[in-house]
């Protein structure tokens, strides 16, 4: 296939307002990925759009396997859909109340707001 390009588990993209931190989760348009390196906004980045990661969360329990979003603005994992925000992937494992954290699978699915 002379038109392959690459598999797509992570692509490169132009960081957002603010630059982005090594790990940090991003929207890019309707694409949700995963920095894998510091990039100041305008740069390019890489952003792993599909594997396993630890994300920061808000409050709230997330159960095993529960869909998850993420808000942006406040850059943290949700356990419900609401508008703003965006789809990304599923709970690996749960994640209680006061835990910082939720493992996330995701999806690699591009993806738009609520």
């Amino acid at each position: 296939m002379k038109n392959y390009l690459q598999p797509g588990d992570t692509i490169t993209a132009t960081s957002p307002t603010g630059g982005l931190s090594s790990g940090e989760g991003a929207v890019v348009g309707a694409i949700f990925g995963v920095a894998a390196f510091d990039a100041a906004q305008g740069d390019e980045v890489e952003l792993a759009t599909r594997g396993v990661f630890e994300l920061p969360k808000s409050a709230g329990v997330i159960a095993e396997g529960a869909r998850v979003w993420w808000d942006d603005s406040g850059k943290t994992v949700e356990n419900a859909s609401d508008t703003g925000l965006f789809p990304i992937g599923t709970c690996v494992g749960g994640a209680a109340d006061a835990a910082a954290t939720c493992k996330v699978r995701l999806d690699g699915v591009a993806t738009v707001a609520a």
